[in-house]
């Protein structure tokens, strides 16, 4: 065989592609793979089809216009082109590999081979099953719109186009996974998205290599992010439109994992995780206040809790005007353990409630929170104000924009509650520090991850800290080192 020549290229004779896709993919055997043989100006041809990934009506339809040839066409010599001229589709392509025709009748295309011709016909009329888009449920607003990303990678890349009406707004298909082969989209703006992550992206999405990804964006996130242990998300999950769309304007890269209806964004930092659609729904000086409340949440969800068990073990560290701080009677099990255990109470309810039905919810919710509560305290387990102060840490918790990030701050919050508890001063303030530190080391892509904090980086900061009027937002995010950095014209006053 040499060099440049195509491996498993279609043969000439149709009867030895039908015995290669009998043996490669099981037609006869697969129940869901349709086979048809066609007699066409005394010429074989054969349709491969999937019957669960494509519309039959246009299956059927491009059946009776291939066999109306019989009765309009003559010309035996140019059968080929008389079969193209007849598929009615919008999109047909020609694969000269068998391997290719393989993964595009699995992706739900029709294959179509011709007696004596080294190619075949690719037809697109893939109908993927899947629901409509709708609102996320993680990503409520109270103005702004309601539909969502779904698992069906084609309409995905069409609710971003439909916001992003650019010749240079780019959709490269890639596949993953040897056995699932797995549709992943890169979506870019081309003359703004950095060409060096561009491709850093694309070479480590290349170099995948497992069976299939099954669990969708998770595990390609996996494979391109270098995480190891780190509980922080170093990628931004979305299931909205308008926010993916916001974040290709400044930018960013976004992933598309078919079969998943969260949206990769890379490379994001640690601000990115706590801003909200709602703030850019609303004016400019409620948005702020929205920010600066949710940014008090996640505070508080992180060191509420260590910092009080802090002032419960050392009373001294209080002012007079404090002195009220803390429990009145000291119970039999240790404030430490209290606030794990309670801390821990909350995460059996998260849990219980992902798991209960939706009527059972509400039930579960109240029989958890008026009886278990209450009768914790009336038998002396937990102190009030353990459950005052978890109460508000775990608001704090459900504040929190991103799932993802919550969750490592819970892991945060346990670790230093433990580190107060067993050390107090000495160890909230070497845990606090500790974490700081950490959060400084972690990159994303590259990426600072506290950027623009550390590196300062002033303008920038401003934009996290106060939600900025649009019309004043002139500049992309410096840290994606986008190739055009302006995202509107400066407007020139004229002058009068």
């Amino acid at each position: 065989m040499k060099k440049n020549q195509p491996k498993n290229p279609v043969y000439g004779k149709i009867d030895d592609n039908e015995a290669y896709m009998k043996d490669k993919i099981g037609i006869g055997t697969s129940f869901d793979l349709g086979f048809r043989e066609l007699v066409i100006l005394k010429k074989k041809i054969q349709i491969y089809y999937l019957t669960g990934l494509c519309d039959t009506s246009l299956v059927q339809q491009i059946m009776k216009k291939i066999i109306d040839i019989n009765d309009k066409e003559s010309n035996m010599r140019k059968v080929p082109e008389i079969i193209e001229n007849r598929l009615v589709h919008q999109q047909v392509d020609k694969a000269k590999t068998l391997d290719e025709a393989v993964d595009q009748l699995l992706s739900g295309l029709i294959v179509i081979f011709v007696n004596g011709e080294k190619f075949a016909f690719i037809v697109d009329v893939r109908n993927y099953p899947g629901r409509t888009p709708q609102e996320p449920d993680t990503e409520h607003v109270v103005r702004g719109s309601r539909d969502g990303y779904t698992e069906n990678i084609i309409e995905n890349t069409a609710l971003t186009r439909r916001r992003v009406r650019d010749a240079r707004l780019r959709h490269e298909m890639l596949k993953i996974g040897e056995r699932s082969k797995t549709d992943v989209c890169v979506a870019y703006l081309k003359d703004v998205a950095d060409d060096g992550l561009l491709k850093l992206i694309k070479d480590r999405i290349n170099a995948i290599e497992i069976d299939g990804i099954a669990m969708a964006d998770k595990t390609v996130e996996e494979f391109i992010i270098e995480r190891k242990w780190n509980p922080y998300p170093l990628v931004r999950y979305t299931e909205r439109p308008d926010v993916a769309a916001t974040h290709l304007l400044e930018g960013h890269i976004l992933l598309m994992v078919d079969t998943s209806p969260s949206i990769i964004i890379l490379p994001t930092t640690f601000f990115h995780h706590v801003q909200h659609a709602e703030e850019f729904r609303n004016t400019p000086a409620i948005g702020t206040f929205i920010r600066w409340t949710r940014f008090l949440a996640i505070m508080a969800s992180i060191f509420l809790l260590p910092l009080w068990l802090l002032f419960v073990l050392d009373p001294t560290l209080l002012p007079k005007e404090l002195a009220f701080i803390g429990p009145k009677e000291q119970g039999t099990i240790p404030i430490a353990v209290q606030i794990i255990l309670a801390d821990l109470g909350v995460e059996f309810l998260r849990m219980a409630a992902i798991h209960t039905p939706t009527p059972l919810s509400t039930a579960m919710g109240l029989i958890a929170a008026v009886l278990i509560g209450q009768i914790a305290i009336d038998v002396g387990m937990f102190g009030p104000e353990v459950i005052l102060y978890i109460a508000v840490s775990a608001i704090g918790t459900y504040v929190t924009p991103s799932y993802e990030l919550s969750v490592a701050n819970k892991i945060i919050r346990f670790s230093l509650v433990i580190i107060t508890g067993l050390f107090g001063m000495v160890g909230f303030t070497v845990g606090v520090t500790l974490f700081i530190l950490f959060l400084i080391r972690i990159r994303s892509m590259r990426t600072p991850y506290l950027w623009p904090f550390i590196p300062f980086n002033p303008n920038a900061m401003v934009q996290i800290l106060l939600r900025v009027p649009i019309p004043l937002s002139n500049e992309r995010p410096s840290i994606v080192h986008p190739r055009n950095n302006y995202r509107q014209p400066i407007v020139k006053k004229e002058r009068h």
